[in-house]
């Protein structure tokens, strides 16, 4: 199945489409040096067919900005919860072709396998490109967990009955949790880690943080002032 074919897809085909990428995901350790992460993100609105996408490169662990890559598709695969990977990842996609260097690690704007599938969009861009990816939502999808202590980096395990599929992250004191987990090749625990390095002062971390903002210059400057920003998942 290739992403330009997503849209002629109905629900049921989608999560039977999950339901096989699935046994190709990699819950294992990344073990080569991260040299440059990159942030991806997404903006349109849910009864529209135009996606904006981008995607940040930075330094790591320093997070200086060294690239940048968009694209602009048009989709009509209804905006259903769950699913939205099937939106979304073909004009991720495209913005990822465009880039000359590509990341030693991917995060993004949604769920790795804290999903009912464990196929969030991280993981299944991560299938897509075979790169390194992470889930950083801005809300809990799947699974269930205890609130973190009220301080920076506190942190508990969520979970889908007796698995734990990511962690509830307080990136900020006095603000609500991000949701981390592993998307593809990379492990928990690094993904954990990973995240906490990329928090710099905000509730979200920096890669998504900037790819957000890039995302939504994009669509802007190309005449869309709808102020709708919906996340990955």
């Amino acid at each position: 199945m290739l992403p330009a074919d997503y849209e002629h897809l109905t629900p049921a085909q989608a999560i039977a489409v999950h339901e096989q990428m699935r046994n190709n995901v990699m819950i294992e350790t990344l073990d080569k040096p991260i040299n440059i992460i990159g942030g991806a993100d997404i903006s349109f609105n849910k009864y529209e067919e135009t996606v904006y996408a981008g995607i940040v490169l930075f330094t790591y662990p320093e997070l200086k900005v060294i690239g940048q890559a968009s694209a602009i598709g048009r989709t009509s695969f209804p905006y259903i919860p769950g699913l939205l990977a099937f939106r979304e990842v073909p004009a991720l996609l495209d913005a990822w072709n465009k880039l000359e260097t590509k990341p030693d690690v991917m995060v993004l704007d949604g769920q790795g396998i804290a999903h009912e599938h464990r196929m969030g969009l991280a993981t299944h861009f991560g299938l897509l490109t075979d790169a390194p990816s992470i889930g950083s939502a801005k809300n809990r999808l799947s699974g269930r967990y205890t609130e973190p202590t009220n301080e920076p980096f506190a942190q508990s395990l969520l979970y889908d009955r007796d698995e734990v599929i990511g962690i509830a992250l307080r990136s900020k004191k006095n603000c609500k949790p991000i949701f981390v987990s592993p998307g593809h090749k990379v492990s928990m625990a690094q993904s954990i880690d990973i995240i906490k390095t990329c928090i710099r002062g905000y509730r979200i971390p920096e890669p998504t943080r900037q790819a957000h903002n890039f995302v939504n210059q994009v669509r802007i400057s190309h005449g869309d002032k709808g102020n709708e920003q919906l996340s990955m998942f």
